[in-house]
């Protein structure tokens, strides 16, 4: 599936200092594997994690799970250093904290694109996604979300957002309301992914649930997780209900229908489908094939 348009339930951190994690980490069932070389790796240990990432990229088949690398800042040591290493190791997406500003994007997209010319890759191989992690970032979402054909997707950090705002994290979320509303329209509007933030506490599966639920009735495609036990639970959330997937298996089969009929009118029970109406029920089938709860066999018929 293109990254463009494959399915991110859930990306899961995964240390970029701890090798056990990234050999096993595919065997969860994530969607999507991220593995960190900033904020979970100390100053001692980046060059060594970017090493450890760099062999688990060139050794190991994470069979279908995207693999994002979150590299550092261009601003530190480090973060031009990650992009070198990690182009070499092929790998395919790479993830940009504490955006701020278009400029930032861009900035490293240049960077990669450097390290792909001097690796004899394709210019534009590489693509990227942007965490928003401040106030400023939040306000610049959309110019960040539209500055590079690279960008498949933007992801909110709760943690450093609340300290910029100064607020504290909820159980109802209100501080998360606007930049989440203004994340996923600006995603949305640049036609990329909206990744929400993580739950830190991984024994309150209840809360979990409640933001995953909340989330995903915004808009947003899929959480950040930081522990396996907490993949299971945000995919049933995203698993669509049997009336969701019958209902939208009808409104594909009329849609056929019509194709095959030559007309460009298409209509289920007398209410007539159009394009959104037919994205969204593609986009459950797509839901209920990944959970499991639909065959590729069921949904063809």
């Amino acid at each position: 599936m293109p990254a463009q348009h494959r399915l991110r339930r859930t990306m899961m951190f995964i240390p970029g200092n701890h090798p056990g994690m990234m050999r096993d980490a595919h065997i969860y069932g994530a969607d999507s594997l991220m593995f960190d070389l900033e904020d979970s790796v100390s100053l001692l240990e980046k060059d060594a994690a970017r090493m450890l990432v760099y062999q688990a990229l060139k050794t190991i088949d994470y069979g279908g799970a995207e693999v994002v690398v979150r590299i550092n800042p261009l601003s530190t040591p480090y973060g031009r250093q990650d992009i070198a290493a990690m182009v070499v190791a092929g790998a395919r997406v790479l993830r940009m904290p504490k955006t701020e500003t278009a400029r930032d994007v861009l900035d490293c997209e240049q960077a990669i694109a450097e390290a792909e010319s001097r690796r004899g890759l394709p210019v534009g191989s590489t693509l990227m996604m942007a965490a928003i992690e401040s106030a400023l970032g939040v306000v610049n979402a959309y110019a960040i979300a539209a500055a590079s054909p690279r960008l498949i997707g933007i992801a909110l950090g709760a943690e450093d957002y609340c300290a910029d705002i100064r607020a504290r994290r909820s159980l109802s979320g209100v501080e998360l309301q606007l930049a989440r509303q203004t994340i996923l329209v600006a995603a949305r509007a640049a036609g990329i992914a909206a990744l929400d933030t993580v739950y830190a506490d991984v024994n309150n599966e209840e809360q979990l649930i409640y933001e995953t639920t909340l989330i995903k009735e915004l808009g947003f495609d899929g959480k950040s997780v930081i522990h396996p036990r907490q993949i299971a639970p945000v995919h049933r959330v995203f698993t669509p209900g049997a009336a969701d997937i019958e209902q939208a298996r009808r409104i594909i089969a009329a849609i056929k229908e019509a194709e095959a009929r030559g007309s460009g009118v298409i209509s289920l029970n007398g209410k007539m489908i159009d394009r959104p109406v037919a994205l969204r029920a593609q986009h459950v089938i797509e839901l209920a094939l990944a959970s499991g709860v639909l065959s590729p066999e069921e949904a063809s018929l």
